[in-house]
């Protein structure tokens, strides 16, 4: 099912970036929530990010990846650690993070 219509001015607040996969690490106490430092290059700096794909990634297949990255989400705490924004993935019943197609920066602003 297709969710509500929103506004083109809606779709324009979104600070969607190319991001880089610099750490990644479980959360403890949880099955299902990784801890994952990324590269979002030099304007925004590193940020960290708590998602939950751990029945689909480890720790060691995120580090390298190159993903697009929700940048201007509000900061919410997860378990203990603020989660500064969101890995943008496809899927309901599985998490396939999306990727660029060719390469790109850090930083660079998806559009």
């Amino acid at each position: 099912m297709i969710k509500d219509e929103i506004q083109y001015n809606d779709f324009g607040k979104l600070d969607l970036r190319i991001a880089k996969v610099i750490f990644a690490e479980e959360v403890e106490g949880t099955d299902k929530l990784l801890k994952i430092t990324l590269d979002v290059g030099e304007e925004i700096g590193e940020r960290i990010v708590v998602a939950g794909i751990k029945e689909w990634y480890s720790p060691e297949d995120l580090v390298g990846k190159v993903v697009v990255y929700l940048a201007n989400l509000e900061p919410r705490k997860l378990r203990g650690v603020v989660s500064q924004g969101m890995l943008i993935a496809a899927g309901l019943k599985t998490a396939a993070l999306l990727k660029p197609d060719s390469d790109v920066v850090p930083g660079e602003v998806v559009c």
